[in-house]
């Protein structure tokens, strides 16, 4: 059956990408969240989606000098145990990105506080950055990691995604039809589909048996494939 995730936590009523988002979320009863890490200037691992918070950013600011509101990984983690956590690895080569790590350095450090936290079954690593990938799927072999995107041609992101030994696409769910899932039934790979808002395009995600639907509503998502909504 397709999971809920609830994107950046359930954040209607909470700031997004917050304990107290997540919290809601995991009231809710989703499946799992999909959040955001970036490291900051001292190399603590910290929850936010933009590069920036007001006018700094987090890649140049030490972890004491952001918000109180601000999440590390490893609180989120600690509030999300029980439900499976998709964390998006927020490194790409990219003129609007202040930072770029091509070492592996940043998803390692991502990793070890996986690792602490609990079994890593309960997480999936995911980046639109292949590389990033690549050096997830090194460190770890037995880690869920899905690499993010959003464009075609999905079949050959597919397979290429295949060959590496990845476990998932992340898709916009734009891109995925019935060929497509089928697709990725025969190579046993998941697809996460995003970010995925209105009632008929979850119907549809869900009927084609991708494996989690991540939302920015996730109440209305789970009623509908309960089937308490019409």
């Amino acid at each position: 059956m397709t999971a809920v995730f609830a994107h950046r936590g359930a954040h209607l009523r909470e700031r997004e990408n917050t304990l107290g988002a997540f919290r809601d979320a995991v009231a809710l009863g989703v499946g799992g969240v999909e959040l955001d890490v970036r490291p900051t200037l001292d190399g603590a691992l910290i929850v936010h989606h933009d590069p920036t918070i007001g006018r700094r950013a987090i890649s140049h600011t030490n972890a004491a000098e952001l918000p109180s509101y601000v999440p590390s990984l490893g609180e989120a983690l600690e509030v999300l145990a029980g439900v499976t956590v998709n964390v998006e690895i927020k490194n790409r080569k990219d003129p609007r990105e202040p930072t770029y790590d091509e070492s592996g350095s940043f998803v390692r450090a991502v990793l070890d506080v996986v690792h602490g936290a609990g079994p890593h079954s309960s997480v999936v690593i995911s980046c639109f950055d292949l590389a990033t990938c690549v050096h997830a799927r090194a460190y770890d072999p037995a880690m869920n990691v899905a690499w993010l995107v959003r464009k075609g041609p999905i079949a050959e992101a597919l397979d290429r995604a295949h060959e590496l030994k990845l476990s998932a696409l992340n898709p916009h769910f734009t891109l995925v039809t019935r060929a497509i899932q089928e697709r990725a039934e025969e190579l046993d790979m998941a697809l996460n589909v995003w970010t995925v808002n209105e009632s008929k395009d979850i119907a549809d995600m869900a009927s084609l048996g991708v494996w989690s639907i991540i939302t920015d509503q996730p109440a209305m998502a789970l009623a509908l494939l309960a089937g308490d909504t019409p």
